[in-house]
């Protein structure tokens, strides 16, 4: 599998400021509105205390714009929430446990950040940001001699850029769950754009005769390109949500691979992919017996699960 996306926060790109010196306070541009503490500040908007803030900048919780130091610091108490996501339930992350794994203090926590909750929110923004990359990926090559390598590309894309955002996921679906509607709104956002780029493409690959441009297709999957393309996104987002319970079952990730790489091909290209050539079999029809949810309880009980 190829490397995975890079993690970015969106709001930390294009900053040349130096140490943690505040850029001045009280100019104001001609068009402006608030920015929001912690976010990226747009063009022309104003930050809290009154600073412009150029675009891409960002803010602290009390106006400034920070430095390299700064934007480091903030870079750490982001990659210590998703550290802390990982293990912990969202609800039970503390301050004081992100400052600690990010070896700081709350006090410098709260210089970035609002609360956990705000943090939670710019990892889920940095996850549109990078969906962005992966559309990029699924407008490639999709003629005769390239569409298979194509397919297998934007399928392995798709689970690394899942695992990268597995904790952030899992956080946001909860919340979505919950009613949270912007965390909603960010999950929308980041799969729509797969979704569209794939309609696109299908649009393009497979043409109907009989109407417009993009209107409708002729895959063999469906006449509606975006419907399409829904259903094949669905199936990448669950079967890498649900990869650890696949391999649990012995289906190997290598396998899912290759089984949805050939239902996208297929539904981009109506074509058949190549046939396998050394995909392992499933190993086994019990599950296994690695570290998994429950396996330490089963055991201490005298059950086996091999």
């Amino acid at each position: 599998m190829p490397g995975s996306l890079p993690r970015r926060d969106p709001t930390v790109e294009a900053l040349d400021a130096s140490a943690d010196e505040a850029t001045t306070v009280g100019t104001v541009s001609a068009v402006a509105t608030v920015a929001t503490a912690g976010t990226v500040a747009t063009a022309g908007t104003v930050t809290t205390a009154g600073t412009v803030a150029t675009a891409g900048t960002v803010a602290t919780t009390d106006g400034r714009v920070p430095g390299e130091r700064g934007r480091q610091t903030r870079q750490r108490l982001l990659d210590a929430t998703v550290e802390l996501l990982a293990t912990t339930s969202w609800r039970s992350v503390k301050v004081t446990d992100i400052a600690r794994e990010a070896q700081t203090s709350p006090a410098t926590f709260y210089q970035y950040f609002v609360n956990v909750e705000q943090a939670i929110q710019v990892l889920a923004e940095g996850m549109v940001d990078q969906a962005a990359q992966l559309a990029e990926l699924v407008g490639g090559d999709w003629s005769e001699a390239a569409s298979w390598e194509t397919a297998l590309e934007v399928t392995e894309g798709f689970l690394a850029y899942w695992e990268d955002n597995r904790a952030v996921f899992r956080v946001v679906d909860l919340a979505t769950e919950e009613g949270d509607a912007p965390l909603r709104g960010i999950r929308v956002r980041a799969l729509n754009a797969v979704t569209v780029a794939l309609a696109q493409v299908i649009a393009a690959a497979s043409p109907s005769p009989e109407a417009g441009p993009g209107a409708a297709t002729s895959s063999p999957a469906g006449a509606d390109p975006m419907a399409v393309a829904g259903t094949l996104v669905a199936m990448f987002a669950s079967v890498s949500a649900h990869r650890y319970g696949f391999e649990f079952w012995g289906i190997r990730t290598r396998n899912l691979i290759d089984s949805q790489a050939r239902m996208l091909h297929w539904a981009v290209t109506g074509r058949l992919a190549p046939p396998a050539a050394d995909v392992p079999p499933r190993e086994s029809t019990r599950p296994r017996t690695g570290p998994v949810l429950g396996g330490a309880t089963a055991r201490r009980r005298g059950t086996t699960t091999s």
